[in-house]
Order: structure tokens, then sequence, then C-alpha cells
């Protein structure tokens, strides 16, 4: 006890930290000294302790009064739909390089087959990277421009950051343009919100090929210790104009039958004023509270602050006290003694919090409005014609989905004998469906609707270097889909090899017993008529293994999936009378689309290998991916897919970055499934009929990609050898004449 001393006189300190931050962050920043030289006068000193009181934490130094830098750098991370779990990504939107591919419509690497310009349908021909929207049908095809929740990146980021990124070739008849708008700001260091803007164009370098597509977004998050939270809400608008393909490819492989040159635009095709209207919303929350407790957090003496000196202890002592302190030297010591004891006594130690379990709960709706036009005279196209004779039709099919999960978790490591987090939940889902159907005088919809309760587990690791896991359960208890079950997996393992060196081993695996959804089973417009209630419940099995090594730049892929029941659209075409037998010409047919299942089992085989070479101003980047398909008639494949680029990558002035190379695209010849427009899906072609072998035909693209500071920009004249060719990516859809694309991307800091 300090004697003498009055309880207004006596020094009160207490520093303390951030309890989010961990050891490991606190032994990156520097120690705690900030002490001040105790020369010049009372009033210097005075004004110093002034600037300084109590603005100094553990390992963090805040009193510096020269201006810094605006802070730049972001953190994203992805959110998974059925828990809520945060699952770190890489920001591949602002990646500065292969900039110029970002625009393609077939992909980074040129995986994907569609049926013409930016924003139409497209199909991956790496089935192992195929995804689909089992309700949704209608949007799979779409995914370039809408990638949806699974895909999209939650951002923190250290400043406001704004991105603004257009992309355009062509003129105002056949050219495409692209504006895209992203914004986000932290609220504070745990919340934040962002939205985006994208706006699609595409006018069609081939008759009725246009597209208009609009989207927005949405988002927010608090990521506290006790509670976190994710919103996220989506807005799509796409229409898609339909031309069915070219009338006779022979105007592309064979242009020289034709006495008159034609452009793309003069080229005819099978339908007219006819188009499909996809709009679809979600609306997606998930929140959780954590229990657990508060964990000392143990510091290195080297970032421990230091005691303050005798002089600053007595420092904010009036005159009057110090001037008897000083005459009186055992006073003196006693005073420092006491106010260096309640310095001790008032230091907050740092602590961490350790979730022990949480509560997690999960909202997402889901609405589409699908309709399918046709104001044309295209009867002659279809084979069944159920109402509408072709002209004046507008069939509209509503989907809406509402599903709610509760979960109770037990976290990983809150303490060292639990290494694994495990998770439980419930979940129901209700879905409705409106269905056109038509009367003698009229089409109204007819409403139809489907509840499910499943249950399911998750157990996972994600903290450490080494290995992490998460292996998840499902199975449907009560409802339509009552039986069906999904159970899938995923590991890495990752090994430091010296210093700069290391590898990593990523292996997936998924076993799912599935009822085809409503859709495939009941389904119908003008020219679709689908019932079937007795498709069989399909089962897949499937494995996949991914090894990186970072010193060659090497990444080896693996895949083997076995599907049972497989269920898929197919064409079904009948020869028109008079038309010759074994034509390919699709005007020679009717045509339309059924949904059918294997009989037998279908493997498929996959084998990728990527290797990047670079070697000074020089790089040569490859990836060749293997298939097999046991079934071609049922699932086919091309053998080979083929990309590789090759380019030179320098430095101008130091600061503007600059590659220049350019690319090929290829892959085997194969029977490839063809694009039906009124389901608005790829379908197998007829089997029983004369089928279009494509591929075989080199895409070549040269480009120039620059990046300086904040700013991207490119030039990339794509397909460079356009000529006579089998140059299609679906049938009787051929790739786009050669164009000159443009395309600019900044960031705002502010």
């Amino acid at each position: 006890m300090m004697v003498g001393l009055p309880s207004w006189a006596r020094l009160s300190v207490s520093y303390q930290i951030d309890p989010r931050i961990k050891v490991d962050d606190l032994n990156q920043v520097g120690t705690l000294n900030d002490r001040s030289d105790m020369s010049g006068d009372d009033n210097t000193k005075r004004s110093n302790r002034n600037s300084k009181s109590k603005s100094t934490s553990w390992g963090r130094d805040t009193t510096r009064g020269k201006e810094v830098p605006l802070p730049m750098g972001v953190f994203q991370w992805k959110v998974d739909e059925r828990l809520g779990n945060v699952i770190p990504a890489e920001n591949t939107d602002t990646a500065e390089h292969n900039f110029q591919n970002w625009k393609m419509q077939d992909g980074m690497n040129g995986s994907y087959s569609h049926t013409g310009n930016t924003g139409s349908a497209r199909l991956s021909r790496i089935f192992m990277d195929r995804t689909e929207d089992k309700d949704f049908i209608f949007l799979t095809p779409l995914s370039f421009f809408r990638s949806g929740l699974s895909n999209f990146l939650f951002t923190n980021t250290k400043s406001p950051i704004t991105n603004i990124a257009y992309h355009t070739n062509g003129n105002k008849q056949d050219g495409e343009e692209r504006v895209r708008g992203n914004f986000a700001t932290n609220i504070n260091k745990v919340s934040g919100i962002g939205f985006c803007l994208d706006y699609n164009y595409a006018r069609g370098y081939y008759a009725a090929q246009q597209n208009s597509q609009f989207g927005t977004t949405v988002y927010g998050y608090y990521r506290g210790d006790h509670y976190s939270m994710h919103a996220y809400i989506n807005a799509n608008h796409m229409k898609n104009a339909e031309n069915g393909g070219l009338v006779d490819d022979s105007y592309i492989t064979q242009p020289w039958l034709y006495q008159q040159k034609f452009g793309s635009k003069d080229i005819p095709v099978n339908l007219s004023s006819t188009w499909q209207k996809n709009d679809d919303q979600t609306f997606f929350l998930t929140h959780r509270y954590n229990m657990g407790y508060d964990r000392e957090i143990i510091v290195p003496d080297s970032l421990k602050p230091q005691p303050p000196s005798a002089s600053d202890l007595l420092f904010e002592l009036s005159d009057s006290i110090r001037q008897v302190l000083d005459n009186d030297s055992v006073a003196r010591k006693h005073a420092i003694d006491s106010l260096l004891a309640k310095w001790e006594s008032e230091l907050v130690p740092p602590t961490e919090f350790i979730p022990v379990a949480s509560i997690i709960h999960t909202f997402q709706l889901r609405n589409l409005d699908h309709t399918f036009y046709d104001q044309g005279n295209n009867s002659a196209f279809y084979t069944n014609q159920y109402w509408g004779m072709g002209q004046n039709i507008q069939d509209r099919t509503d989907v809406m989905s509402v599903r709610n999960t509760i979960g109770l978790a037990m976290n990983e490591g809150f303490r060292k004998w639990v290494k694994m987090g495990m998770t439980f939940f419930v979940t129901h889902e209700y879905r409705r469906y409106g269905l056109p159907t038509h009367l003698p005088d009229t089409t109204f919809q007819s409403m139809e609707s489907e509840n499910n309760v499943s249950i399911g587990g998750e157990i996972s690791k994600t903290n450490g270097r080494t290995l992490h896991y998460n292996v998840n359960g499902e199975i449907c208890l009560i409802g339509a889909e009552v039986g069906n079950f999904n159970i899938e997996g995923q590991g890495d393992l990752n090994v430091r090899l010296g210093k700069r060196d290391s590898a990593s081993l990523t292996v997936r695996a998924h076993v799912r017993n599935q009822k085809p959804t409503y859709l495939l089973r009941n389904y119908r417009n003008a020219y679709i008529n689908w019932h079937n209630d007795n498709l069989s419940t399909q089962f897949r099995a499937g494995v996949q293994a991914e090894l990186a090594y970072s010193r060659t730049h090497t990444r080896l892929r693996f895949g083997w999936e076995n599907l049972t029941n497989y269920t898929y659209l197919a064409m079904q075409n009948t020869l028109k009378s008079g038309a010759k037998a074994g034509s390919t010409t699709p005007g020679d047919y009717t045509h339309s689309a059924v949904i059918r299942q294997s009989d037998a089992s279908v493997q498929v085989f996959t084998a990728s290998v990527s290797q990047n070479l670079k070697w000074k101003i020089f790089g040569w980047e490859n990836e060749v991916t293997f298939q097999h398909s046991t079934n071609q008639d049922v699932l086919p494949l091309p053998t080979i897919n083929i990309y590789s680029n090759i380019y030179l990558l320098f430095r101008i002035a130091k600061v503007l970055r600059v590659q220049v190379g350019g690319d090929v695209r290829f892959f085997t010849a194969y029977y490839a499934p063809d694009y039906y427009a009124p389901a608005g899906m790829f379908a197998v072609q007829d089997r029983e009929q004369a089928r279009v072998s494509i591929g075989k035909y080199p895409i070549v693209n040269v480009y120039a990609n620059m990046h300086l500071k904040h700013c991207r920009f490119y030039v990339n004249v794509a397909h460079v050898n356009a000529g006579a060719g089998n140059m299609f990516l679906a049938p009787h859809m051929p790739v786009n004449p050669m164009t000159i694309n443009l395309g600019l991307s900044w960031n705002f800091f502010n």
C-alpha cells in the first residue's frame, strides 16, 4: 500500500489485446517499446503523454503520427449451403495471369462445349467437372453467367474496394458486351457488406442467337466469437434466343458448294422468334451461436508490455507530490513500488474464445420462373405439338424451394484430444412446381408440391497444416424422396519438402442413391410431355484424386465413377417423308427429346495432367485430359481434351506486366450431345438415326494481357484460324468466326 498518496493520485494503466489474435500472429509484429525520452520541459512531456494515452496494446504500436499508406488487400471465402461452414477460397476474379480467358465461354482452359456466344448454354466435356442443379434443371446450362451460391466469394477487405470490369468485341450488329461491378467494405474487423452487378448482352454472330442477362447480388456477414452470420440475396434475369442450329452444316464445312458467299448472319437456321426466359432468386441466411469459454494466451516475454520507467510512473502525479517525493528518497521508493504493483495488477492478459459447441440454423429460399416462347412458324421442326401449332406459345413453369436446416455441432480443438468436429442436423425442404396445362381455349398452370425430411451428420478436421478432411452423410426419411441418401467426403494431405517445395494430395469420394428429379419425371410444354414416374433410382459411386507438386508446377488428376440407372435426356428424331435415309441435315428430320435410363451400369475413367514450364521470360502451360466411357451411346465423351498456352512474360519500366502469347484448344472427335431448345438442355444424339461427329478442330487464340498497378487490360484475337472445317462445339452450332476481344478491369481502394 502506498503511504501518503491520495487515491486520486494513483496511476492506472491497462493493456489489452484483441482476443481474435493468436500467438502466431503476435510473433509477426513488433515488441511494445514506446517509452518516451523524459528530457524536455513538462509541457512537452505532458503533450506527449496525452497523445499516447491508452493507445498502445500488446505487440502493436498505434501512436505513430505519420500518414500511413491506404491499406489494400482482401481475404475471401465460400460458405457451405447446408451448414454454413466457412470454406477458404482463392480470388480468381482479380487474377492478373491469363486474364484474357476470363471472358471465354468455353472456360479458362477450353473444356466446355456451348451453343454460340457469351452467356449461351454450355456443357463441360470433362465429366468429373460437371455439376447439376437437380431442382432447377434449366439453370444448369447457364453456368457461365450464373454461378450460384456454391461459387460465391464473401470478402473481407482492409479498405473499401470497388472493381469495375468491361469486356467487348464486335459491333452493334453482332458484338458482345459484359459489364461487372463489385463493391465490398468492412463495417469492422468481423463484419462487412457488399454487392455485385453483372450485365451481359450478346447479339450473336449467327441469326436468332442474341442473349440478354442481368444479375445482382447483395451480401453481408458477421463473424464474431459467439455469433456468426452470412446473408446472401441474388436475383437474375436471363433471356436467351434459340435458333435450333444451322439448317445445313455444309455452309460451314463445305462453303465452296454455294455460289453465293454467306456471312455468318446470312446462314439459314432452324428456328426464328424462339427464346427462353429464366428469372431466378435466391435468399440465403446461415447463422450459428457458439458456446464455449475464454482461454488465456501465453505471450512470449518479448511481446509483453515493458514496465514503465520511474519518471513515467511519477509523471501523472501532481507537482506538489513530486516535489515531496524528490526530497524524500524512502517515500519515493515506496511510491514507485506501489505504482509499479498497481500497474502490474491492472494488466489484462490477452485471451481467446474457444467454441465448444454450436447451434446452427440455415434458411434458403429459391424461386425460378422459366418461360418458353415460340412466336414463329416453327411447327415443321418438331415431331410433337401438343398445343399452339407453332405460334404464340408462352409456356411458363414455376419452381419454388424452401429449405430449413437445424444443426448441433461439437467443435474441433476445444481440448487437445478433440481432433475433429462433429455435427448432427435435420433438414426440411418444401418444393412447389407450377407446370403449364392446356385446355381447348387456354393454357394455365397446375400446382404440385413435395415435402421431404432428412437427417444427416458430418465429421471434419480443419485445423493444422498437414491433414484436413470432411465427411458428411444424409438420408431422407419422410417425403417423396424417401430412401434417397448421399455420402460424400474429401481430404487433403500437405507435405513440406524443403523451404520452398511442397506436395499435396487431395481425395474426394461420393456414394449417392437418388430418385430422378421431379422435372425429369414430369414436365410439359407445347413440344414436351414427360410422364416418367416409373424411373428407377439412380446409384452413383465415384472417387477423385489430385496430386500437386509446387516445384515442377505439376498437377495430376484421376477420377472413376460408376453410374447405375443413369438418367439422361436423349433426342428422338423422325425422318421426314421423302428425305434420304442416313441424312445428317437437321431439316430432314422432325425433333423431339425423351428421358431415358441406361439398362446397364456405365463407368467413366478420367486422367488429367497439367504441366507448367517456365524459363526466364518464356512460359508454356499444358493440360491434357484422357477420358473413357464404357457406353458412348449413353454417355458420350471425347477421348482427349487439350489446352496449351505459350507466352512471354516480362515487365516494361518495372511497372507494366506484359503477357504476350497464344493458346490452342482441341478435343478428339465424338458424337457430342445435341441441344434441344424447348428443354433448354443438352441431349444425347439419337442413335437410331445418322449422327454428327464434332471435334478434331483446333481453336487458336493470340493475345496481349497487361497489368499496371490496379488495372488489368487485354487484347485477344479469338479463333484466328477461322475458315472451312468442322468448327463446331455442339452439333449444328458453329464456333464464332474470328473476333477481336477487348477487356479492362480496374480496382479502386477508398
